[in-house]
């Protein structure tokens, strides 16, 4: 426990780590864009069918709760995936924790979610986790299709935010080594972006935009 508490530890996480976990991020993810678009061109069977109105009609009916059939046919699939998707992006931007860390750092700040509704808010993304974990577990149709991996890149978001949750209210470990832990996992999530499973959140609006055009083509509104 004494390493995890260590002040070493805790500077390493906010100095050098966070370097390396952005640089590997950002070049991370336009290394992942960069080959998408460029494997898109090559095939010659994407972008030129790319229909800009019904991708963008798309998107709205698949970012807004209930917005499309799919949604509403699975009502409680559309609810955790909402509170966790949102979660795991709107929480660390405004979570006033990081905020301060934000201005410490760099001086700029912005506007911040009062403190309940963070704390709820990352209650319903912990629960997110273990109901998109049990989900992989007992349903016959995504076990066939889930990989190691994809159980890796869930319990990586669910310790990130645990962990988060745990050292705001100090419970379990000391505050120092559950601060320092929460840290490391959320560095160790922001890295793991480009390469697992987590880069449909770039993917989405291809494959959205894809879709959309083919739908419109066909004269179909199941999307």
């Amino acid at each position: 426990m004494g390493f995890l508490e260590s002040v070493a530890l805790y500077s390493f996480l906010r100095g050098p780590m966070v370097w390396i976990t952005f640089i590997v991020f950002i070049v991370g993810s336009i290394y992942r864009i960069y080959t998408l678009i460029n494997l898109a061109k090559k095939e010659k069977v994407v972008l030129p069918f790319i229909n800009l109105k019904a991708a963008i009609k798309s998107y709205f009916h698949w970012l807004i709760p209930f917005g499309s059939r799919s949604w509403r046919l699975r009502p409680y699939f559309t609810l955790f995936t909402f509170v966790f998707h949102t979660g795991i992006v709107f929480i660390p931007i405004f979570l006033y924790a990081h905020n301060a860390l934000w201005y410490e750092s760099w001086k700029i700040s912005w506007w911040t979610l009062p403190e309940t509704v963070a704390d709820v808010w990352s209650i319903f993304v912990i629960i997110g986790c273990l109901f998109f974990i049990g989900r992989r577990i007992f349903d016959p149709t995504v076990r066939f299709v889930t990989t190691y991996s994809d159980f890796i890149f869930v319990f990586i978001c669910l310790f990130t935010f645990l962990t988060g949750f745990l050292a705001h209210y100090q419970w379990l470990l000391p505050y120092r080594a559950m601060l320092n832990l929460h840290i490391l996992f959320g560095e160790i999530m922001l890295i793991a972006i480009p390469f697992t499973r987590l880069t449909h959140m770039y993917y989405f609006f291809f494959t959205r935009a894809w879709m959309a055009s083919q739908a419109a083509s066909w004269k179909t509104k199941d999307w």
